[in-house]
Parts: C-alpha cells; structure tokens; sequence
C-alpha cells in the first residue's frame, strides 16, 4: 500500500500510526497537497490528503474511511473501533470531535495566513476560534470522565489517537493554543500519547503551506 501526504497533517499522521499499530506495512510518499499536487491529482483529484493507495491499485480517501476499511480488515482482537454499542459510537464522536478541530484549525491558517492580514475575515476567525474552544472543551470533559489509561479502556484505539494528533496539530499551527489551558486532561493525554514510541517516531514538524 503507498500512504500520500505529510506527517505534520494530523489527518495523515493518525493514519500512518493506526497502520503501524496494526502492522500494515506502507510505501510512504511525502507529498504535499501545495507543492506536489499534480504528483497527487491521479491518485486524488480533491487534492486531499492522506489518501491511501491499495495492493490492487483502488484508492481510499479520508482518513476516517480509510480506518474504517483497515480496521474490517484485521481481525476482531486487533481492531481499534469498538465493535459493540454504545462504545463503537461514543468513539466515533470523540475521533469526529478531533477531526472536526483539526478542520477548523487548516481553515483558521488559511484564513490568517494565506489571504493577508488585510483581507482576513474578523469574524470568520473568530468563528472557528470558538468552534476550536468548544470542541475542546467537550473534549476534555470526556477525558477528564474516563479513568482508564485510554478513551474505551486499557487498550489504545482510534479515539486517543485521533485526539493526540489533532492537539499536536493544534500547537504546532496555533501557538496561541499549545498551553491547553483549563484542560488538564487533555494536556495529560497528549504527553502521554506524545511519549508512546510510535507517535515518536511518526511526526515531523509543521511546514507551512505557501499558496
């Protein structure tokens, strides 16, 4: 299978970790949906990234999917989705809450960095500030309710992941972020997960998109 796009994508770097705990191996192949997009438009005319090339050539897109489709692949011991309710979709809320952050946080760059400061919308970043503030906080009122050393127990799933990368992220692009103020959990749960040696050695600082 061939991975395409960058580590510091919270959306790609979940990715990449999830295949490495299942022990799927993958060509990597860097690109950038800026400064590669004509090596990824064959494979993903949306641009987006991460998109995962198959054995037999088809092509996933969306990190969510692409999980999905991997995780039905391995077998039931190994999978990191709940496989029973209610757990299977009080997962799904907190990797889409994660996921939803991260979205806002590539718009709020966008916005601040791409368009200049004199065309920038006031209230569009405001918009997503709060929309970031109020993800976060639903956030670590779920961590903060859970006792275990992950989100669905002893065992490390989709949710801490999802979660971990996106505050990652969040630092990285959004200084303003990085103390996690008022959210102990969370900051607990990103050292932790931060500390684990496979989110060590899948990482990679944040490169800055240029238009």
């Amino acid at each position: 299978m061939i991975l395409i796009g960058q580590y510091d994508s919270p959306f790609v770097r979940r990715t990449a970790i999830a295949m490495r705990l299942y022990g799927l191996g993958y060509e990597h192949r860097p690109w950038s949906t800026f400064g590669d997009a004509e090596k990824i438009r064959p494979y993903n005319p949306l641009l987006r990234v991460p998109t995962l090339v198959l054995d037999d050539g088809d092509v996933l897109i969306e990190s969510l999917a692409i999980l999905d489709y991997l995780d039905r692949k391995m077998a039931p011991a190994e999978r990191m989705f709940p496989q029973e309710e209610p757990a299977r979709h009080r997962v799904l809320k907190i990797a889409s809450l994660a996921s939803g952050i991260s979205d806002k946080a590539v718009a709020l760059y966008y916005e601040q960095n791409l368009h200049g400061k004199a065309e920038a919308s006031a209230m569009w970043l405001e918009r997503c500030r709060r929309q970031i503030k109020g993800a976060l906080a639903v956030l670590e009122k779920e961590r903060a309710a859970v006792g275990e050393p992950y989100f669905a127990g002893d065992r490390i799933g989709h949710a801490d992941i999802a979660v971990a990368c996106t505050l990652r992220h969040l630092r990285d692009a959004h200084p303003e972020f990085a103390p996690l103020d008022g959210l102990p959990a969370l900051k607990r749960h990103a050292e932790f997960m931060e500390a684990l040696p496979v989110f060590q050695e899948i990482q990679q600082a944040f490169i800055p998109p240029k238009g």
